[in-house]
């Protein structure tokens, strides 16, 4: 999220939460694809990561992109901390260690995703490259210790820098040291959610597997294929991992406001001012938690969607989901996931075949999956199957959904190119990871450095 909302609707009952949600409805003509895509900053000349301040620096980026697209600051007690686009449809921002994002404006094909990405990277080049600053696409970093990452000037990632350490022992990891790849998707109805929540909560440890690229700490191979996704396994289960009711009948908007208004709240905004409040639930902020201990303690329709986004399950439910499992990597990557998702998700009868190949598995089977695949990737069971079997049947249901859509580009493909990645990692049995690791223990030299020069943008 590039900026937190300050809209003071008031909120008088818990029916408003869900109200709220529901009001991201669309016909289905209308639905769209909006991608996300975290890379980390580095200098050519020595590996180091790039500060906030300085000539060379992320504030340098942003001021300089800013001059380039002509996009409005986003600001945070007089630091520049994101540009949002004109439209407002689109952002970017910095996550805490200074990785660099690009929210993309909701998009109707994935030719279009294609093209805003490559924009993107090149102005982002032109830029970077006179302050010789390139950027690293995997989900992880691999060189930098959490004491050499540099600390962006941002607010609520203060909050959330005290607060981590008390809930996880991966928080702070999580924050300074991964980059992900993410893909939003609208929704038609309640139902048509809930559906499609579900489906996509049991296929997200797919994703991991299939886009694991964070094989690499501190200079040496950490023992994972996606040590981006074992992190999420520790970070603070209060708002992360799986959501059981998801897996059960009934699953609605009320289902996810009733658990979302038990996490712990992180902040609330008042006068420009970010208020800790991580030792209440917005349960107990709605019953008057803070009465009595600030003058604006009264909850706001902006308070709600701020919390929203500090929830951090596997799909993020807001007016649209978010498919939160995937590792950071290359420009194929970016297209490749929302690709995936949109095949399964976007037509009828892939959604339906998808439904129906994953209807017996139990919240049981996907956490066990969902623990296993961080280290051993597509070699994980499922029920006894291994994902790789599991994941050629879904891709070629994804493979079949992109077809039916028949969005074609100038030279007549139509969406299911964007799958050649994943296609590869399936024929030769290797995940990016497994490709990484295999260059450091050969090519490499057991040096970490040459992923820098191969997989930057």
């Amino acid at each position: 999220m590039a900026r937190d909302t300050t809209d003071h609707t008031p909120l008088t009952s818990v029916s408003e939460l869900s109200a709220y949600l529901a009001g991201g409805a669309k016909p289905k003509d209308k639905f769209r694809l909006g991608t996300e895509h975290e890379k980390f900053g580095f200098f050519t000349s020595n590996l180091a990561p790039v500060p906030y301040e300085g000539e060379a620096s992320i504030s340098a980026l942003l001021k300089g992109m800013q001059d380039k697209l002509g996009w409005e600051p986003i600001t945070d007690a007089g630091n520049i901390i994101g540009l949002s686009d004109t439209s407002g449809m689109g952002a970017i921002s910095i996550e805490p260690g200074g990785q660099f994002e690009l929210s993309g404006a909701p998009l109707e094909t994935l030719h279009e995703t294609r093209t805003e990405t490559e924009h993107h990277l090149a102005a982002l080049k032109e830029v970077a490259d006179p302050m010789g600053i390139r950027f690293l696409g995997i989900g992880g970093s691999p060189k930098w210790s959490l004491a050499e990452t540099p600390r962006m000037p941002k607010s609520r990632y203060d909050i959330m820098t005290r607060y981590m350490p008390k809930v996880g022992t991966r928080g702070l990891d999580m924050m300074y040291r991964t980059c992900t790849i993410q893909v939003n998707l609208d929704f038609a109805s309640e139902t048509d959610m809930a559906r499609k929540l579900s489906l996509s909560m049991k296929l997200q440890p797919l994703a991991t597997a299939l886009f694991a690229a964070s094989p690499f700490t501190e200079n040496r191979p950490n023992g994972f294929l996606s040590w981006r996704g074992n992190i999420w396994g520790d970070t603070d289960n209060a708002r992360s991992g799986l959501l059981r009711a998801a897996f059960e009948p009934g699953f609605g908007f009320d289902s996810y406001v009733e658990w979302a208004l038990d996490v712990p709240m992180y902040f609330i905004v008042r006068d420009g001012r970010y208020r800790d409040c991580t030792d209440i639930t917005f349960r107990q902020f709605m019953d008057g938690a803070l009465k009595g201990k600030i003058a604006e303690w009264e909850p706001t329709l902006g308070d709600w969607t701020n919390h929203l986004s500090t929830l951090f399950p596997d799909v993020r439910l807001k007016r649209y989901l978010e498919m939160r499992g995937a590792d950071g990597g290359p420009l194929s990557h970016i297209c490749a996931l929302p690709a995936f998702w949109v095949g399964l998700l976007y037509d009828d009868a892939a959604f339906d075949a998808a439904e129906a190949m994953t209807a017996n598995w139990t919240f049981e089977d996907v956490q066990s999956m969902r623990d296993a695949v961080p280290t051993v990737g597509l070699s994980a069971e499922l029920r006894g199957m291994p994902l790789f079997d599991v994941a050629r049947d879904i891709l070629d249901i994804s493979s079949a959904g992109l077809k039916a859509r028949d969005f074609r580009n100038a030279e007549g493909a139509d969406e299911s190119v964007y799958l050649a990645p994943l296609d590869g990692i399936l024929k030769n049995k290797a995940t990016l990871a497994q490709e990484l690791l295999t260059l450091y223990n050969g090519s490499w030299l057991n040096s970490v450095d040459p992923v820098f020069e191969q997989y930057q943008y």
